[in-house]
C-alpha cells in the first residue's frame, strides 16, 4: 500500500501533499504548533502540564544543553521521554524499559463519516472517561488531556460505553486515541464508529489522521488498517531517568 499523496475521498479540498516528516517527532511539533499553548519549557525543551499529557520532547537531541534544560524543565530524579538508542546518555543518566509501538497514517482508503449518536464529552465527563480508560486501558489518559482536541463517546442506558478523541496536534495532522469500548459493549463495533466519526472531524478542519498504537497491539493495529490506516514506522518508546542529585 502507499502511503495517503492526495485528497481522501471525503475531503476534495485538501490538495496539498502531506508532510511526513513532522510525524518524526509528532510530540514537539505539536508543542511547537497548534498545542504551542500548552507548553511548558522554553527553545530547547517542552512539555505538557502533568495533568494533560505526559508527553515531552526536545528540539535536537545535539544540543549540549538539552540535558540541563530536562534537568530545569522536570527536575533530578524525574522521568523524560527517551532519545534513540545511539544517543549517548551524560553520567547520572539511566534508560528504563523500552516498549515497541507503530505509527500508523491514513491512506486514500479511509473514508469519515459523522456519527448521529456520537455525543462531545467534557470536564463533566471526565470521571466516566477515566474509568473507562482504567479499565480498556487504551493509553494514558489525564484529567485535562480531553482539553487537547474533540472527544465523543456513545452512552447506552445512561453509560458511557466507547470513546474516541484527538491527542497530538503535530502541523497537518491530527493523533486519534483514547480509542476505549467498555467490556459489556464490545463486539457491536462502537469504537469503529467512533474512529470513523473524529476522522470526519478531523478532516472538516483540513488536517490529515494518525495515530500510535502498541506494538503488542495486534488486534487493533489489524483492525485500523482495514479502515484505511497503515504503519507508516516502528518505534520504541521508553524513558530516561535524571540524575538522582546534582
Amino acid at each position: 500500500m502507499s502511503l495517503l499523496t492526495d485528497a481522501a475521498p471525503d475531503d476534495a479540498a485538501r490538495t496539498t501533499a502531506p508532510d511526513f516528516s513532522v510525524l518524526d517527532d509528532a510530540a514537539w511539533s505539536s508543542l511547537s504548533g497548534e498545542h504551542a499553548h500548552f507548553a511548558e519549557g522554553g527553545d530547547l525543551v517542552r512539555r505538557y502540564p502533568v495533568d494533560v499529557s505526559p508527553f515531552a520532547a526536545v528540539r535536537t537531541w545535539d544540543d549540549p544543553g538539552v540535558w540541563a534544560a530536562i534537568i530545569d524543565l522536570v527536575g533530578y530524579d524525574a522521568d523524560f521521554p527517551a532519545p534513540p538508542e545511539s544517543v549517548t546518555l551524560p553520567a547520572g543518566w539511566t534508560r528504563g524499559e523500552v516498549f515497541g509501538g507503530v505509527q500508523l497514517v491514513e491512506t486514500e482508503r479511509l473514508v469519515g463519516r459523522p456519527d448521529e449518536e456520537a455525543v462531545v464529552l467534557g470536564a463533566s465527563d471526565v470521571p466516566e472517561m477515566m474509568d473507562l480508560v482504567a479499565r480498556a486501558k487504551p493509553g494514558p489518559f489525564l484529567p485535562r488531556t480531553y482539553e487537547m482536541g474533540r472527544y465523543v463517546g456513545i452512552r447506552r442506558d445512561g453509560v458511557l460505553a466507547a470513546m474516541a478523541g484527538e491527542r497530538l496536534r503535530p502541523e497537518g495532522w491530527t493523533e486519534i486515541s483514547a480509542v476505549a469500548t467498555d467490556e459489556r459493549f464490545r463486539g457491536q463495533g462502537l469504537a469503529t464508529r467512533l474512529v470513523l466519526d473524529v476522522v470526519h472531524h478531523v478532516r472538516e478542519r483540513g488536517a490529515r489522521a494518525m495515530m500510535h498504537a502498541a506494538a503488542s497491539n495486534t488486534n487493533a493495529i489489524r483492525l485500523y488498517e482495514r479502515l484505511g490506516f497503515e504503519v507508516r514506522r516502528r518505534n520504541e518508546f521508553g524513558m530516561v531517568h535524571t540524575p538522582v542529585s546534582a
